[in-house]
């Protein structure tokens, strides 16, 4: 009998909600014809109210890395968990659409996938639903959810537990999840809008770069030794350029930077952008790509801004990797207030350039076909990703880059400065001082004057130096290349308070020429303005003639200077460094640089120790051994050092499980049963046979053909006045085999030996439609001593029920 308080329709939905209430409940047959399909039976799932238990907190449903929103296609791990000492026995999870009411197959959102077919399994009358696959005691379970395309909305999951007698299932709270579809991050434009700008002048900033990926940051995979980071390229322009953005395709620049660390495609690309550009801003490779800031600084570059050129862009290779960088893609450093921002510092997580398809530091190459749209990573793009986090975590930033103002020239209009010490007023041009040196002595600049040669208030010399370059006429003497004047500590003399302290020259620029005679320029700015309010007159600002390539051939190839050998690639012994310079301008007929450009030699570490066992590090996993369902993968690694130097333990081969998309699994059907006796003893019938489905289909294997044919059949024609009596003669042949059936059955139920209870009645049918089964059962009542155990034991009938098609 069911439960106080329960009717057998309430029964029933709880057999539907999951199989283990089924398990706590006995209940009467119902009549197949009051069973009908009345509505979706997903439907019901909704409409568990008499059994409904609120404000649990013993039950929770999570998705991983509890996110507020989906990223339309991606996949995430649900789990429902038990809270000590709570478990449960049964549950069913479905994902809807917010505000579906269920009894459509639109209204359910994504798809589940199975992780362990032996806890969970898509629900029978329900496939988006599901539960699971045998009764028991559990504290969790989990599954995959792939969230449904764009435009689908917020979604909700719901779980609902057996536990006992109570079924919980909550509309709010910590069975619920709601997720809505988040905005795009890989939209045709960035996700800042560009305004104009309304700042007056230019403002001057530095730019540094503070490298942070490090084995002991990210140590999973850490690449120990060719770790580094490209030459950082990058520009200040106009809101009409865009070096590289989110939801854009990658450059050929773009793609050299991103794949082999090489800026040169990428500063051709820039300098091509005529007045679209301002600033082109480089800075060199960093190897190995982390060192403390006492033994290395941090790597920097000063640029410009104006109205029209306002943005900055970046980006710099994470190495080695497949097609990962970091950078800034177009940063505004114009004010709203028509002013220049002051400060800005950003913490970077790399992202893919789209353009190769490895997932790890060290995958081999493979081009992305067609090619994809610049992305960030996150940290559920695949198991063998260095970021991957299984709880969907954020990305621990390996990079920050800070971008500080250090002087604006030309009038401001902006009312309220943002520090006076940075204003730097209009310069007048310095007064050239009068020079005596003959003309046919041609000597380079000044340099900047040297540090006084004394801190304290006692006097000392200061120094500055230029080179004769050309004496034209050898009987007039040329004047000294060096000058000294004297000088003080700082603080330490009344013309400190007229004094400009002023910063180094940067590097001077390009020559504004690919061939022949141009000019190049550098800048330095104000550190600190005179004490005595008086303007600094000092220039800012140095050009002088370059030449490159005199002769101009159009094979000719210009290169940078060679870069700083490397870190020795043995940690003892006999090793190899190298080191690299970049094609500055390629030959101009088109010809390949002959220059050469990496130079390796031979470097020398302290003697080795015989170390038994060297292996080399773990090669990629294998793919997976199937194409769909579970299978395995495996990867290998080798033993360096000779065997016979000592045992070595270690394994050399490592195999795992691999999880890919469910096999289709076909519907399964049994064999027909007989063809039935005509159901006329005259005349035009017909008689029929069924079969029954064993399996249903899952994940898309071939439906189920149908369970039951009929086919006419004629005995004989049927004499008038003989219908009747044939009729009466059937009906009498059946009531004699009922009572031949009864006898056998009461002959059974006094067995010698044994006292048999009556049959039991019939089992619900295990399906509504389609071919099910039924059973009744006769137990043994009481045995006697003179019985043999094996013609004394319960009996078992089986027959089928609702054969009808659904």
């Amino acid at each position: 009998m069911p439960p106080t308080g329960l009717n057998s329709r309430v029964v029933l939905l709880l057999c539907f909600i999951s199989t283990t209430a089924c398990n706590i409940f006995a209940f009467t047959e119902e009549p197949p014809e009051r069973v009908g399909k009345v509505d979706g039976y997903c439907s019901r799932v909704l409409r568990v109210q008499s059994s409904r238990k609120e404000g649990n907190t013993e039950f929770r449903l999570r998705v991983e890395g509890d996110p507020e929103s989906y990223q339309p296609g991606s996949t995430y791990r649900v789990t429902v968990v038990a809270s000590s000492p709570s478990y449960f026995r049964g549950f069913t999870l479905i994902a809807l659409k917010e505000g579906a009411e269920g009894d459509k197959d639109e209204d359910y959102a994504g798809n589940f996938q199975i992780i362990d077919e032996e806890e969970t399994q898509f629900m029978t009358n329900c496939p988006p639903a599901v539960t699971e696959s045998t009764p028991r005691r559990r504290t969790s379970i989990q599954v995959f959810w792939t969230a449904p395309p764009s435009g689908s909305g917020c979604v909700v999951l719901k779980v609902s537990i057996v536990q006992k007698r109570i079924i919980y299932f909550q509309d709010e709270g910590s069975l619920t999840k709601r997720m809505c579809e988040k905005e795009s991050l890989y939209g045709d434009a960035t996700d800042k809008p560009l305004l104009d700008c309304c700042a007056c002048g230019t403002a001057k900033y530095r730019v540094t770069f503070y490298g942070n990926w490090s084995e002991k940051i990210h140590p999973k995979d850490y690449p120990r030794r060719a770790n580094h980071w490209s030459a950082i390229i990058g520009a200040s322009h106009s809101k009409n350029y865009v070096l590289w953005e989110y939801g854009g395709f990658a450059s050929e620049g773009v793609k050299q930077v991103a794949e082999l660390g090489s800026p040169v495609k990428m500063e051709e690309e820039i300098r091509q952008k005529g007045d679209d550009v301002l600033t082109v801003i480089k800075m060199k490779a960093q190897w190995p790509a982390w060192q403390p800031l006492n033994v290395r600084a941090a790597p920097s570059a000063e640029f410009s801004v104006d109205r029209t050129r306002h943005l900055m862009s970046f980006l710099t290779m994470l190495g080695p990797s497949p097609d990962w960088n970091v950078g800034l893609s177009a940063e505004d450093l114009c004010t709203k207030e028509c002013g220049w921002a002051q400060r800005v510092v950003q913490d970077l997580i790399p992202w893919d350039a789209g353009t190769d398809s490895g997932v790890s530091y060290e995958s081999p190459n493979k081009p992305t076909l067609p090619q994809d749209k610049i992305r960030p990573l996150t940290s559920l793009d695949h198991p063998q990703s260095p970021f991957y986090d299984p709880e969907g975590g954020a990305i621990t930033p390996v990079a920050r880059v800070m971008v500080e103002r250090i002087a604006r020239k030309g009038e401001q209009c902006n009312i309220v400065p943002d520090n006076v010490d940075d204003i730097v007023a209009d310069i007048a041009q310095e007064e050239k001082e009068e020079d005596d040196t003959p003309e046919t002595c041609i000597y380079s600049n000044w340099s900047p004057w040297s540090a006084c040669s004394s801190a304290t208030c006692e006097k000392g010399k200061r120094m500055r130096q230029r080179m004769l370059k050309a004496q034209l006429d050898l009987s007039v003497p040329c004047p000294h290349t060096q000058d000294f004047e004297p000088c003080m500590g700082p603080g330490c003399s009344d013309e400190d308070a007229s004094t400009c302290m002023m910063s180094e020259w940067i590097t001077w620029s390009p020559c504004s020429v690919s061939c022949g005679v141009g000019t190049r320029s550098r800048e330095r700015y104000i550190k600190q303005f005179p004490d005595d309010g008086s303007v600094c007159t000092l220039p800012t600002e140095e050009t002088e003639n370059c030449v490159v390539n005199e002769e101009c051939s159009p094979s000719s190839c210009l290169v940078t200077e060679w870069a700083e050998w490397d870190v020795c690639s043995a940690t003892c012994g006999l090793g190899m460094k190298r080191r690299e310079r970049m094609v500055k301008m390629p030959p101009a007929d088109g010809s390949l640089c002959g220059a050469e450009v990496l130079e390796v030699d031979k470097c020398m570490m302290p003697e080795c120790h015989t170390i038994p066992c060297m292996l080399t590090p773990w090669s990629d996993w294998s793919d997976c051994s199937v194409t769909c369902g579970k299978g395995l993968r495996t990867r290998q690694r080798m033993l360096k050092s000779p065997v016979e130097l000592g045992e070595c333990t270690e394994e050399l081969e490592q195999v795992e499980k691999c999880m890919l998309p469910e096999c289709p699994i076909d519907c399964i059907m049994s064999e027909w049963t007989e063809w039935s006796e005509c159901n006329k003893s005259c005349g035009k019938g017909h008689t029929i046979r069924t079969r029954m489905v064993k399996l249903e289909p899952q994940f898309g294997g071939d439906s189920c053909p149908e369970t039951i044919q009929r086919k006419k059949c004629k005995i004989r024609k049927c004499n008038r006045g003989q219908a009747n009596s044939d009729e009466k003669k059937r009906r009498k042949e059946q009531r004699e085999k009922r009572k031949s059936k009864q006898g056998r059955a009461k002959v059974a139920s006094e067995h010698p030996g044994c006292k048999m209870r009556p049959w039991s009645s019939w089992t619900e049918c295990t399906k509504h439609c389609g071919g099910g089964i039924q059973e009744r059962l006769m137990t043994v009542k009481q045995r006697f001593k003179t019985s043999q155990l094996s013609s004394c034991k319960d009996r078992k009938e089986i027959r089928a029920c609702n054969v009808h098609p659904c």
